[in-house]
């Protein structure tokens, strides 16, 4: 799962890259929310079972670009 969280993390680079950063934290927000997921899910049970970084740490990042 780690590696699978890190490929997210340079997929969000890229599309960073190719579009606007703000707009893609808005896109995130709006999956998450349509998708029923919690936006800041518990860190222990994040990091062991899902496969995609926490929606809080993705934006967190993107906002660092």
């Amino acid at each position: 799962a780690k590696f699978q969280r890190k490929f997210e993390f340079e997929a969000d680079d890229y599309a960073a890259e190719k579009t606007n950063s703000e707009h893609l934290i808005t896109a995130l927000v709006k999956l998450y929310r349509d998708n029923a997921s919690t936006l800041t899910p518990d860190t222990t049970y994040s990091n062991f079972y899902y496969s995609h970084p926490p929606a809080s740490v993705r934006i967190a990042h993107l906002s660092g670009k």
